[in-house]
């Protein structure tokens, strides 16, 4: 069965070297990194080469067997100098990171293309594909204009991230999926949530429900078996569920097994 990697935002108050032993404790051996926050401000857990910090997490992973998958999240704005991401790029690269998270925040569309074909050339010699994430109330806002940005950006490293409820909420469909190249899917996060879910004028209902209110797999109606099955079989597949600790979990540590529990069984059902 394909490999489940641990995504930040499931628990973003654990950040590293701490994450490493969570994630570990938890059952998985593979993980995400938060080195750039996702919005101005926001939570993350930046690193050097070089720095103490850095080689606990390297020293962490080797006696726990944890690899590092990605490092996120490149916030692309109208102001952003695509150099400022190179510490986290190499930071990411010296814990064997091979693929990097991105953000789209700006509206024009032709420029957001442009810098993000220099983040991909910025890191490709790192040995990194650069994964492109869309959200519905981003100007990247969903898997189409996702597709016209990493086809017009041309970089042979240029990728879609294909996040399970973002996929949902800005309409997309499994045909959506199953009709686009396969050498351009980079990833994969799956969740569950229901079927409906607030209306698309009702921004920040979206946005609490993304960053707070996901289903584990197979507990919403998302048809994950089903997208797991539409994309290549050598795509990471990460779980990202960040939810609200309900009484039916003793403490963050058991909710994040039941979350890989459930993924797997996912994963299972779709025999990859």
């Amino acid at each position: 069965m394909r490999e489940i990697s641990f995504s930040p935002l499931t628990a973003l108050e654990v950040g590293p070297p701490e994450q490493i032993d969570f994630v570990a404790d938890a059952g998985y051996s593979l993980t995400g990194l938060r080195l750039h926050p996702a919005t101005p401000g926001g939570v993350a857990y930046p690193l050097r080469i070089g720095s103490p910090e850095l080689r606990s997490i390297r020293d962490r992973m080797q006696q726990r067997g944890v690899r590092v998958l990605d490092i996120e999240v490149m916030l692309i704005n109208e102001q952003t100098d695509i150099t400022s991401f190179l510490p986290c790029i190499e930071a990411g690269a010296a814990l064997g990171a091979t693929r990097l998270g991105v953000n789209g925040e700006d509206p024009e569309l032709d420029r957001f293309t442009e810098k993000f074909a220099q983040l991909c050339d910025l890191a490709k010699p790192y040995g990194m594909e650069v994964d492109l994430e869309f959200m519905v109330w981003r100007p990247i806002q969903n898997i189409h204009v996702a597709e016209k940005v990493v086809r017009t950006a041309g970089r042979h490293n240029a990728k879609i991230l294909i996040d399970t409820l973002h996929l949902a909420r800005s309409g997309g469909t499994l045909a959506d999926v199953q009709a686009l190249d396969p050498k351009l899917i980079g990833a994969m996060q799956i969740c569950d949530a229901p079927l409906v879910g607030p209306l698309p004028h009702e921004t920040s209902a979206i946005i609490a429900e993304a960053r707070s209110g996901r289903l584990p797999p197979l507990e919403g109606e998302l048809s994950l078996v089903e997208l797991v099955r539409a994309i290549p079989s050598s795509t990471p597949i990460s779980v990202e569920v960040p939810m609200f600790t309900s009484d039916r979990f003793l403490d963050l540590s058991s909710k994040i097994v039941h979350i890989r529990k459930a993924a797997e069984r996912c994963l299972a059902l779709g025999n990859v």
